[in-house]
Formats: structure tokens, sequence, C-alpha cells
């Protein structure tokens, strides 16, 4: 015998308990079906008596992310900066360079101009790539874009070894890459990252704690957003339900979970992430294209560290916990300060990425860390590093109905052909989950974004909303205002490398040609004189 709702949402993450709370405010009978024994996706709040709290999962945001900021404040939840007050530390070739900002500072003229050339160029390919074909900014179809076919064909490894010419802008720019999609940079299509950091506000946004993505953090932790939503719809969250199976054949939809137990609803709502679909059996099939689609966007791999000391001896050596560590045989790539917002629990929290996750895996849980405190201490140059008094990680890898963190990414070749259908409904099922969205998609914003727009998307089908109340726009966070992100006239005029050697060329050629002017003149001169 089943159970009858309005709508069964299935995946009990951001996006899918977003999506609940607007249909149940709308007077919905909704029921979420999440396969964890806990609601939260890929936020997870860890509680213990040497961590307070700490977020193993998801945890930042920051101005722009309005969404997730409104939602948060409806439920009481308040948000703390990340402190980057002091000096940052790049580590490369074995030696630390600290600096101020959200970028290191280059004093190498050539690297500097192919820096300011990297993130000029990309924040400029990204403007195309969402600006469409009625000539106004829109990042729902990248695949509109006038080169989306050449730049889908190509990796970002490729683009970038196009663009920089120097070393170090190449390899910060393969750092940029891994840190913000958990990916390698040959993994993934360039029209999907531009797409990707232009959505997030480019790369100075994108990149940046303050006034970036990774200004703040919630009070308690980003747990509580569906924590305190599923209090909210007193029993309609059921956990422990993998879904196995959904029916549309008939006049409405029959869900049924690993445990036999069958859903009945008019529309569905599915908000797990992409690949994870082809756990469920449809009827009838999946489109063709919905079907080629998913089995084409893996999921990125990290493995979220935190490293509890004492004291948080960083400070006192006027650091602020931030580290971008460009060393191969490093573990941690990138590092932020997670003390808590009174200073207490001090804690240095780390990403262990992409190739790195794979390769450290098997080891041990002592073995990681004790590998990771050996970083901390050559980085910082403290032997305190070497003295946790706890240690907690999360492997996101082995989560099986996550199947890894942030979030989905596009090889080369996908987007163009097939990601027009990503937010498609097929039938009576809607789709969201953070890949779907439009801004700060793979973030917790994007999660709301994507969550409440198949909510309306279904609201609209029963006649309740107009086709224009779908895509709303949400008013900005007067809590956490965004500031503009500026670049100054050098940065905006300053040459590339190669327009640079093609200006000494030319001046070499101008000054060699007005020499041999002056020669042959000078000649002339003395010609005339001798006759």
């Amino acid at each position: 015998m089943s159970n009858k709702y309005d709508v069964v949402v299935v995946g009990g993450g951001i996006s899918g308990m977003s999506a609940a709370k607007l249909l149940s405010e709308s007077g919905l009978n909704v029921v979420v079906l999440e396969a964890r024994d806990r609601v939260g996706g890929r936020t997870f709040t860890i509680r213990n008596e040497q961590v307070s709290y700490v977020d193993v999962g998801g945890a930042y945001i920051g101005p722009t992310q309005n969404r997730i900021l409104r939602l948060a404040k409806e439920l009481g939840i308040e948000t703390y900066k990340v402190d980057v007050v002091k000096r940052s530390i790049l580590h490369k070739n074995g030696k630390s360079h600290p600096f101020l900002g959200a970028f290191p500072a280059q004093w190498n003229p050539l690297v500097y101009l192919d820096f300011n050339n990297f993130w000029r160029t990309m924040d400029e390919m990204g403007k195309e790539v969402c600006w469409n074909s009625c000539f106004f900014f829109s990042a729902e179809a990248p695949w509109d874009a006038p080169h989306a076919e050449e730049w889908d064909k190509m990796s970002m490894k490729q683009l970038i070894d196009k663009i920089c010419w120097t070393k170090a802008t190449r390899d910060f720019a393969l750092l940029f890459v891994n840190i913000n999609v958990t990916s390698e940079s040959h993994e993934v299509s360039a029209l999907w990252f531009l797409w990707y950091v232009k959505q997030c506000g480019g790369t100075t946004r994108i990149f940046s704690v303050s006034n970036g993505g990774q200004e703040r953090k919630f009070v308690g932790g980003s747990g509580q957003i569906t924590e305190r939503i599923m209090e909210q719809l007193k029993g309609k969250v059921k956990l422990e339900r993998p879904v196995v199976r959904i029916d549309q054949s008939g006049d409405n939809v029959i869900v049924e979970t690993l445990n036999h137990e069958t859903y009945e609803a008019s529309y569905v709502i599915s908000a797990i992430p992409p690949i994870l679909t082809l756990k469920i059996h449809y009827k009838p099939e999946l489109p063709a294209k919905r079907n080629e689609l998913i089995q084409r966007l893996p999921m990125g791999s990290v493995i979220k560290c935190m490293m509890y000391y004492k004291e948080a001896f960083w400070k006192n050596m006027d650091f602020c916990g931030c580290m971008m560590i460009e060393d191969e045989e490093a573990p941690i790539s990138i590092t932020l300060d997670d003390c808590k917002p009174d200073g207490s629990v001090p804690a240095i929290m780390g990403f262990i990425l992409t190739r790195k996750a794979f390769r450290l895996a098997n080891l041990s849980v002592e073995e990681r860390k004790r590998k990771i405190c050996e970083l901390y201490a050559k980085v910082l140059g403290a032997e305190e590093a070497l003295h946790p008094v706890h240690y907690e990680e999360k492997n996101w890898s082995t989560e099986q109905y996550s199947g890894g963190c942030y979030t989905a990414r596009f090889p080369p070749g996908i987007m163009f052909q097939y990601g027009r259908v990503i937010r498609e409904p097929v039938g009576k099922i809607y789709f969201a989950g953070t890949e779907t969205a439009t801004k700060w998609s793979g973030y917790m914003e994007g999660a709301v974004q994507a969550g409440e727009r198949a909510a309306r998307e279904i609201l609209y089908s029963m006649g309740k909303i107009s086709k224009n109340e779908i895509w709303v726009t949400e008013p900005e966070s007067t809590d956490v205002p965004a500031l503009p992100v500026t670049t100054t006239f050098l940065e905006r005029i300053l040459p590339s490398v190669p327009g640079l050697l093609r200006f000494l060329r030319f001046s070499c050629f101008f000054t060699s040609v007005a020499a041999a002017g002056l020669f042959v003149f000078k000649r002339g001169r003395t010609f005339q004189k001798c006759t």
C-alpha cells in the first residue's frame, strides 16, 4: 500500500530540503526520501567534545550568495567571518612566501604580466560564455556562447598552456582549477570551467575569502540548515530510504525505496547528484540524452582535514592560517583558519585534492595526520605544528550517496552536446541539486537556487504561479552586502608576455631601421662632401 503525496522529493540535502520547504509553505503535501541516516547531503556537521562542532562538508558562504543567506536568517542561523586579517603563505619549491590579499604578489615583471593576463583573459572569456544571443547576462545557456563548441572540446590544461607563458603562472593556474572544482585541469572542459567561475562572480570573487565565496561560515555549522527545515516539516522527512525505482507510467508517479516502501505522488523532484540517478530504475526509461548525460558527469575528489591545536600558534607568528601549497609531494593544497568565532578550539582546515586524495586514500588516518602535521611544520616554520591535540577528516569519495565533492564536473566535449538537458523535466520528474543551478553552482547557494526553482516549476505546472515567477531574482542580503570587484587601470591595459615581446621586437626593428637610415644618411652626406 502506497502513501499519497503531492510531491516526493528524492534527496535530503540543502537543495531537496529547500524545495520541500517552499512547496510545504505553498500548501502542498510533501515527503522527502533521504538515503542516509541524516539530512544535509554534502553538508555534514560533526559534534563532539573535542571540536564542539565542525563542518566536514560544505561550509563557506559569502557576498552575492543571497539565497542561502536569506534561508539561514529565516532559520535563525548566524554567520561569522573567516579570519584572514594577517599574512597568508604561498609555499612552492620548498620555500614559504608570505603575502597579503587574495593572490600572491609577483615580483618578477614577466610573471606579473603573465598572472595579470591569465586572470583578465579568464574573466573576459567568462563574460562571453555568460552573455547570450540577446546581449544580456545569462548563465543559463553557456552552450549557446559564440565559441561554445570550440572551447568545450578544449580541456582547461590546454587553455592554460595556451594562455600562460611562465611556469609560475601555469603552476598556480593548475592549482586554481584543483581548488575550485576538486578535479584535474585535463579532466574538465574549458567551457564548463569558464562558466563555473563566471557564474560565481569571476576569478576574484570565487577565490577570495574577504568579499568572496569563502568569507563566512555558520555559527554552529552548516548542518543546521537542513536540520531545522526537517523540524519544520514535522515527520515528512524519511531517513534511510534510498530510492530504487520511479514509475511514472500511470496517472501518478510511484516511488519505491530499498526497503520496499512505496510513495505515490503527482510529481517528483530529484535532488541528488546527476550520476547517482543511475542507481534508480525508471519506467518508462529516461530519454536518451538524459541517460547519456548522467553517465558522463563524475564527481570531484577531496578529503577535508581539520587539525586541532592547544593554541593558534600561527596567529602569534603574524599568519592568518591560509596556506597555498604548490609542492607536488605535499598532501594539502590549501588551508584556512578554522577557529571558532570567539577564537576558541584552534584549528587549521586543509583540503587534500583530486590526484593527491586518490594517492593518499589508502593510507591510515594516522599516516595522513602525520604527513599533514609535517607539512604544516615545514610551511609555517613552527615545531608546534607537529603536536596536534585532535584530528578530524572526511573523504567524500567514500560516500556512496554523494560519490565525491564538491560537485560534478563536465569533462571536455560534454557541455555543448548534452548540457542543455540538465534542468529539463522528464515527464513528472523535475531536477534540482546544485549542479543544475545558474548562480554559485557547486555551492550551498546553488543548491538553494536549484531546489526553489524546481519547486516553482511544479507550482507553475499546477497552475499556482505564472511562468515568469519560476526564476526569481533574489534581493541582495542586507547583512552581508557585496562590495564591487574592481581592477586598476594598469591591470586593464598592461600587455601580456607575448604582447610585450611583440612590442619589443617591433621596437628593436624600428630602432634598427632608424639606425640603418641614419647610417645611410651619414654615408650619403660623406659621399656628397667627397664629390
